[in-house]
């Protein structure tokens, strides 16, 4: 009964590493980036977001009770 031989594994490179990445791995977060860049730099585009005049009214009689 013979025993099974192990093959050597392939020699180790040269260090060189080639990765590719597919071109919207970079484009997709530069564009989101510059488009939350561009919000930033542009306030006047930016609304003040208005809450339900009941839910502000009940928050100030929820205040009002705290205070006493």
């Amino acid at each position: 009964m013979s025993a099974p031989t192990h093959t050597r594994p392939h020699p180790a490179t040269t260090g060189r590493v080639d990765i590719r990445l597919p071109w919207w791995a970079l484009a997709l977060p530069a564009l989101a980036f510059i488009t939350l860049l561009a919000l930033i730099l542009n306030p006047a585009d930016a609304q003040a977001a208005t809450g339900d005049p009941a839910i502000t009214h009940l928050l100030e009689r929820v205040q009002a009770l705290f205070a006493h």
